[in-house]
Formats: structure tokens, sequence, C-alpha cells
């Protein structure tokens, strides 16, 4: 009966179906590795160490830019477009209205998941941490990657007062921290900003 099912799909349908339950278990993994406290997307973000300055700005710096390219974010656009187009495809006859409509729905999700996330973390920090009297000293690792020579700025992790808190973060170092690499925090520079450098760099 399946198999009959799916020779009955068009190739269209067949690419959708098969990257949407990609998606979907990709999602459901990512999802229990969260809830066991695994940092699943840590390990699997795209290293995007690419030069995105003009005339001197760095583009990525932009407000949720540092964010977007992760492979989480990936997953929930997959998520939002593949089902969209699947669940759509008898109420939307004309194949590309019905991908661009898939697209938005996509990018809608994205933006809808990284205010979540983003609002969770503001609050979680917002508790009665003081960053500028208790982060010096604290150490984690990098979450998204942080640029050399205050290029621009990266995410850490780092536990601080018994929690494993995010923020954004700077370095002095002629060499960019990677995604994962263990760091320590030097200063906090404001509420939601630290100077880190990678604990490997220190010599004894």
């Amino acid at each position: 009966m399946i198999a009959t099912w799916w020779a009955g799909l068009s190739l269209l349908m067949k690419v959708l179906w098969g990257v949407t339950l990609t998606a979907s278990l990709i999602f459901i993994i990512q999802s229990i590795l969260t809830f066991v406290g695994a940092d699943a997307d840590s390990a699997t973000d795209f290293d995007l160490d690419v030069d995105t300055s003009m005339d001197g700005a760095d583009l990525s710096n932009i407000e949720g830019g540092s964010n977007l390219y992760t492979f989480r974010n990936f997953v929930n656009f997959i998520l939002g477009f593949g089902w969209s187009a699947i669940l759509l495809q008898d109420s939307i006859s004309s194949t590309p209205v019905l991908i661009v409509v898939s697209v938005l729905i996509g990018i809608a999700l994205v933006a809808i998941v990284m205010y979540m996330f983003k609002w969770l973390s503001s609050m979680q920090q917002s508790g009665n941490i003081n960053l500028q009297k208790s982060a010096a000293g604290c150490e984690g690792k990098v979450y998204l990657t942080v640029p050399a020579a205050r290029g621009g700025m990266g995410k850490v992790q780092i536990t601080i007062s018994g929690a494993v808190r995010e923020y954004d973060a700077v370095t002095e170092s002629d060499q960019p921290l990677k995604t994962g690499s263990a760091i320590r925090v030097v200063d906090a520079l404001d509420s939601n900003t630290v100077l880190v450098e990678e604990i490997n760099s220190y010599t004894v």
C-alpha cells in the first residue's frame, strides 16, 4: 500500500517527502538531546568564517544575523517549507505559487523560533546576575565563531552562578575563536557582552 502511494507521487512530492521526513527526524533528535542537556546545535553549527565586511562595517553584527546561519534554523526552515508544501499541495494548484508560499512559511517559522529563543535567553539572563561582577574568570565554550582582534561579535556559552548562559563575545586574540573552543572570560564589556580568550592559549 505504501509502495503504491509512493509510486503515485510526482518527483517533486517524493523529494519533499524525503527531505521533510529527514528534517523531522533530525528535529526530534535535536529536541531529545536538548532536553537531556547535550548541546546539539553547537556541534552542528555551520562555521561561517566569511568576510562579511563592507566599507569596514561588520554585517554579521546586524541584530539577529549572527544567529541565523545555524543547522537548527536550517532544519526549522525545511520543516516549515516541507510540511507546508505537502499539506497545501491540494489547495494550491500552481507549483510556483505553492513553492513561494512554502518558502515564506519556512522563513516565518525560523523567525518565530529565533525570537522565542532570544526572548527565553533574555528572560534567563535577566535574573539576579550582575555580569560585570560575576563573569570574569568564568569558563565555557564558543557557540558561534568569535572573529579575531575585535573584528566582530560571536557568541559563547559560559557557566556562571551554576548555570550555563549565552552571551555575545569579542576577543583580542589574533586568531578567531572557533565554535567549540574552550574559553575564559577576561572582562564583561556590558550587560550582555564579554571579552574572552581561548583557554588553550595559556602557557605555563
